[in-house]
């Protein structure tokens, strides 16, 4: 719009203070013309209008008062009354910046920094920034601090990065002092300390710093550099979940779910993991496929299951990349589809999922919707058995002890037993005893074959209570007890063990006739399975 365009069109009405500054203003007044163009910018006094604030800002930009050569760029960089163009702001922050005005030089210095409406040029950002930041410029101290921080632009310097991140959180500007409070955590370029780190989180927080209030949420949480409290740690998370920060919803579900600090509350659960996986966050994704497959707090909803597992597996998420294949292998709210779940199983094993890696074992083994593949077999047991993942170590160990198998040995066999054994794994618990008391692949040792069993039979093993009647029936690996091995033998025959009933008439007899046992009775040597 032309300076005739403009008189034509704010000639009328008004205040008085209107009226005098806008006569200045037309008479050239560069002090009157920024003024009368940010009165118009605010509707302060007359109706607001961006062009008739962009004419007037644009008089007394180009008499060169910084003020509003700074406005102008930021008119063009937002599109305020004009259309959007970088490149102009670029210009007019650069006629500002040069006449040293520090606002224009930290936006000048942003532009650069971002390459938007200028190449993109850190050492130019740099300069921008730092003399906005010589002059108190908060927000340009941030940057600068940043950018020793990171080492773009400069040689990286922590201690540097931490003087302008000082100097702009003293001032109390939010970004910086939640940038200290991160090197106060990390302690690059400060001594560590939790305690700083938390009051600098706490200043950021309180005046709405998201991210700060998350942090400030979780050391409430942990008690990290301040005494623990469940009802401080949820009331940062709020607030930081209101400002939709998505960790902090997802943190916010899970103390509802679990009842952490306050009652637990499955819909208030459900809520924040249905806006967290709203924005993308997999694992509320993940959480709310399983809410709709099982029926918790929501109704069941195969189909909708399947939904929000795909959201989650489709970013990697090997738990929703497991369950999705589950749905496929049981044609449970998508169509049945064998190659699909074989698809998912293996993305989430490639990543580390235990119980992926050890179905894929299982079907490799078995020839369950795969070629049989032994070999294949072992290598995804073994990836979940060096997870310590029991079950797959006991069956690892079957393997090895396979004379067909891909590498038969009794002494791998044995190691892998006594790893799932040590885990509380029951057959692997019996599997371990029936080697100690044969001495296969190991010193035969009925000590060690009796606790072995015994471990397994307190878990209910029927065989294994058997077999632990039987040596207390013998004497071997402990002194011989025909009153417990009378209660082994009648545990087991009520679990279901046909072999035991003979033996309990028999130590009934023993008992009766307060005879000696027979120290050469043989024990049953029972196969490693327990069907």
């Amino acid at each position: 719009m032309g300076d005739n365009a403009v008189q034509a069109v704010d000639t009328a009405g008004g205040s008085d203070e209107f009226q005098r500054i806008k006569a200045l203003a037309e008479r050239g007044v560069a002090n009157a013309q920024h003024s009368l163009g940010f009165m118009y910018f605010n509707g302060d006094g007359v109706p607001q209008s961006y062009e008739l604030a962009m004419a007037w800002y644009r008089q007394a930009a180009n008499a060169g008062l910084e003020h509003a050569q700074y406005n102008l760029g930021v008119m063009y960089q937002k599109g305020q009354g004009v259309d959007a163009d970088l490149d102009e702001a670029a210009r007019w922050y650069q006629l500002a910046a040069e006449q040293g005005y520090a606002a224009a030089q930290y936006n000048l210095g942003w532009l650069y920094a971002k390459g938007q409406g200028l190449p993109q040029d850190a050492e130019r950002a740099r300069h921008w920034f730092s003399k906005a930041a010589e002059q108190g410029d908060a927000g340009a101290q941030n940057n600068l601090g940043m950018m020793y921080d990171t080492g773009k632009g400069v040689p990286q310097d922590f201690a540097q990065a931490i003087m302008w991140y000082r100097k702009a959180a003293e001032q109390g500007y939010a970004r910086a002092q939640y940038n200290l409070a991160l090197r106060y955590d990390s302690g690059q370029g400060v001594a560590k300390d939790a305690q700083q780190a938390a009051a600098w989180y706490r200043k950021a927080a309180e005046q709405g710093h998201a991210p700060a209030q998350f942090s400030l949420a979780l050391r409430y949480e942990r008690g990290d550099g301040v005494a623990q409290d469940s009802a401080k740690a949820v009331h940062w998370y709020r607030a930081a979940a209101e400002q939709d920060h998505v960790s902090a919803q997802f943190n916010l579900a899970l103390i509802h779910d679990n009842g952490q600090g306050v009652p637990r509350d499955e819909q208030q659960a459900i809520e924040w993991y249905r806006r967290a996986a709203e924005q993308g966050h997999a694992a509320a994704q993940h959480n709310l496929g399983q809410r709709h497959e099982l029926g918790q707090g929501v109704p069941r909803d195969l189909a909708a299951a399947a939904q929000w597992y795909r959201k989650a597996a489709d970013q990697g998420f090997p738990s929703a990349q497991y369950h999705l294949g589950l749905l496929y292998d049981s044609g449970t709210g998508v169509p049945r589809d064998a190659a699909q779940a074989l698809a998912w199983f293996r993305q989430a094993a490639s990543q580390g999922h235990l119980r992926a890696q050890f179905d894929l074992g299982l079907r490799h083994e078995t020839g369950q919707g795969v070629p049989l593949d032994l070999r294949e077999a072992m290598h995804w047991y073994q990836r979940a058995a060096e997870q310590d993942y029991a079950a797959a170590q006991y069956n690892l160990g079957l393997l090895h002890d396979r004379d067909d198998g891909p590498a038969p040995s009794v002494v791998q066999a044995n190691g892998w037993y006594r790893k799932a054994a040590e885990q509380g794994h029951t057959l692997a618990q019996f599997t371990l005893a029936l080697r100690y008391d044969n001495g296969q692949g190991v010193p035969r040792d009925f000590a060690q074959a009796l606790a072995w069993y015994l471990k397994a039979a307190l878990q209910g093993h029927a065989r294994a209570q058997l077999n632990v009647g039987l040596m207390y029936f013998a004497g071997q690996g402990a002194t011989a007890d025909m009153t417990q091995a009378l209660q082994w033998f009648q545990l087991a025959e009520r679990n279901g063990e046909q072999a035991a009933t003979k033996y309990v008439r028999e130590a009934e007899l023993r008992l009766a006739a307060a005879t000696p046992p027979n120290t050469h009775l043989d024990l049953i040597i029972t196969s490693t399975s327990n069907g």
